[in-house]
């Protein structure tokens, strides 16, 4: 047995519950020892930082 409603919902009530899919931009911080900007509690891409620690070393590029 399928759905099948018994009136037609408009297009403004339609389009109303479909206004809240809209989506955020991502939240970036900068690191603490380069400065770049990065995602949260994530190795920095750029110095292969994290919490002020080195993670990766970089110097192989």
């Amino acid at each position: 047995m399928s759905i099948c409603p018994k009136n037609k919902h408009s297009k403004a009530r339609r389009d109303s519950r479909r206004a809240n899919w809209k989506m955020s931009a991502p939240a970036l911080v900068k690191c603490s020892k380069c400065g770049a900007l990065t995602a949260p509690h994530r190795v920095c891409k750029a110095c292969g930082s994290y919490n002020k620690r080195e993670i990766i070393s970089m110097d192989a590029e």
